[in-house]
């Protein structure tokens, strides 16, 4: 079990608990659950990459504590 911080720049930061070999589409149907947005509406990147849904945690190398930037499309 791992969590994830996700700041959306606009004072909202979110820890999310996961696990490793969760989908980047599970972590926003986590995040969405926090925030109270929609999962589909819920883009998920770290600097100019945007992950897919499609692939796990682990694949990105994603750790325990690390940040990534939420952004609504």
């Amino acid at each position: 079990m791992i969590e994830v911080v996700l700041n959306d720049r606009l004072g909202k930061k979110v820890r999310v608990k996961c696990n490793e070999d969760d989908t980047i589409g599970d972590l926003k149907k986590l995040a969405a659950a926090q925030t109270g947005t929609r999962a589909d509406k819920i883009r998920i990147q770290k600097w100019y990459n945007i992950y897919k849904d499609h692939i796990t945690l682990k694949d990105y190398e994603i750790h325990d504590g690390m940040g990534l930037e939420l952004y609504y499309n």
